[in-house]
């Protein structure tokens, strides 16, 4: 018996409502931010930030009085001042969300060269737009399955797990569900890795005197999130085992560090700043940082470790500071969000 080939779907009934079907979103996420660096704009945004009970475990009743009494009275202007610095004036709007929107931009021009049912898309945690008003719009655009991708290569509850749970409330609100996938973290991946190499051996080529040391800096968590089972220490030293691998250097060379740390509490070690601070005084002279927890460069890295850890460095008698740019959206960046793309829309495309 000869086989039977599936029959083609039979068109809609000529009083259907016209409606999209048949496609498939791709949604890149990034934490956030503030819609504005005015006080008001960063109260907003702070407060959306600072309210999410993975971002901070602190007892909800006591957080309460400490965010709403303390830190949304004080921290909007400071932290306004700092985004000030960093403003993209022309797009008036943050650096992450300029970059955000052009990684979704080349990406949707690499997908489209193989499949014209792909629809990327991109949106922010905190801020806007935000992760519900996209994907409505990706549905809209009549995507039936959507890929939603942290971009954040080492996992953390903070930071991957929120975006989960924001997508997943917004599916809490619709009558007809798209089928959704998260992806996972890429803290191993050969292709993220070889990027990260590559970017810093273009750094070091294109500049006139050699670091004594290189710096890894990572966003911290607090240590009891670690000590509950977060794995996200792990995903990072095990990042830089393989990127000392890549690059042949030892861990006296290339060292790991944490930033960013808030509060009073103990957070991962060693911190970045003291480290920074200890190795000037220790008589080293030419330092360079990176980055590669983060895939786009924001306060964290242009202001944070750009300018105030570099304050920090020659103030303690270093004389050479270098920062390593994220990623972004260049060539070496967009291969690696492309690689966890493809992969993860195995069986769609």
């Amino acid at each position: 018996m000869p086989p039977t080939t599936a029959p083609s779907p039979s068109p809609r009934p000529a009083d259907h409502p016209a409606v999209e079907s048949g496609r498939v979103g791709v949604l890149l996420v990034n934490l956030g931010t503030p819609d504005g660096t005015d006080y008001w704009s960063m109260r907003r945004y702070l407060k959306e930030f600072l309210s999410d009970r993975r971002v901070i475990e602190v007892p909800r009743a006591i957080w309460w009085v400490i965010l709403n009494g303390i830190i949304l009275t004080t921290r909007p202007a400071r932290k306004g001042r700092d985004y000030a610095t960093i403003w993209n004036r022309e797009r008036n709007e943050g650096p992450l969300k300029t970059i955000t929107r052009a990684q979704a931009e080349r990406l949707a021009e690499r997908l489209d060269r193989d499949d014209d049912r792909l629809v990327v898309d991109w949106a922010m945690r905190y801020g806007n737009p935000s992760i519900a008003e996209r994907l409505d719009a990706l549905l809209a655009r009549g995507c039936e399955r959507i890929l939603v991708v942290p971009l954040y290569p080492q996992y953390a509850a903070a930071t991957t797990a929120t975006v989960a749970d924001a997508a997943f409330d917004a599916l809490k609100t619709m009558r007809r569900q798209p089928a959704v996938r998260i992806a996972p973290p890429w803290h191993d991946d050969p292709t993220y890795v070889s990027a990260i190499a590559t970017s810093l051996a273009n750094d070091l080529a294109a500049l006139d005197w050699e670091p004594e040391v290189i710096v890894a800096s990572f966003h911290g968590i607090p240590e009891s999130y670690f000590e509950k089972g977060d794995p996200y220490f792990c995903h990072c030293a095990k990042t830089m085992r393989l990127l000392r691998e890549a690059t042949g250097y030892d861990e006296t060379r290339l060292r790991m560090t944490f930033q960013s740390r808030f509060g009073k509490a103990e957070w991962l070690r060693p911190y970045t700043d003291e480290t920074i601070a200890a190795l000037a005084r220790s008589g080293v002279r030419r330092l360079v940082a990176i980055t590669p927890g983060f895939a786009a460069d924001c306060l964290e890295t242009i202001e944070e470790i750009g300018h105030e850890n570099a304050e920090i460095f020659r103030a303690a008698g270093g004389e050479k500071f270098h920062r390593v740019a994220c990623l972004n959206d260049g060539p070496l960046g967009l291969d690696v969000i492309e690689t966890v793309v493809r992969r993860e829309l195995g069986g769609w495309i």
